[in-house]
C-alpha cells in the first residue's frame, strides 16, 4: 500500500477513515494488483495502467468512484452515474450503512476489462 495514501487517510475524521479503509480494502481484494497512487488530491486506484477506482473525501461525504462502469446498473441513492458515463460513484455520508461487498461486485465487474 502506498504510504501517502495511508498519511492522507491517516489526517481525516474518524467515521471518514473507517469507510476509506473499508474501500481501500475492497479495492485490493478484488483487485490484488491494483496501483495505489495520490493523484489530484485523492487516492487513485489504476489496473493495467487504466483508471479503475477513486476514493474522494469531502466535509460530510466520502465518494467512491468506479471507472469502466458503463454497463453497471445504478442502485437508486446509493451508486450513480454522474458527470461521465462512464464513471458510477456511491456516495456515503456518515452513518450510512455501507455494502461493501456489492461494491466489490461493482468493482468486479468494471474492472475485469481492464
Amino acid at each position: 500500500m502506498n504510504e501517502e495514501v495511508s498519511q492522507y487517510i491517516q489526517k481525516l475524521p474518524t467515521w471518514q477513515v473507517e469507510i476509506c479503509e473499508s474501500l481501500r480494502k475492497v479495492v485490493f481484494e478484488t483487485i490484488p494488483d491494483a496501483q495505489e497512487r495520490m493523484q489530484y488530491g485523492k487516492p487513485h486506484y489504476l489496473k493495467n495502467g487504466h483508471y479503475a477506482a477513486v476514493i474522494s473525501v469531502a466535509k460530510d461525504k466520502v465518494s467512491f468512484i468506479i471507472f469502466n462502469a458503463t454497463e453497471l446498473e445504478d442502485i437508486k441513492g446509493f451508486f450513480k452515474s454522474t458527470s461521465s458515463p462512464d464513471r458510477k460513484t456511491a456516495t456515503i455520508t456518515q452513518g450510512t450503512e455501507v455494502d461493501y461487498a456489492i461494491l466489490a461486485s461493482r468493482l468486479q465487474q468494471a474492472s475485469e476489462t481492464l
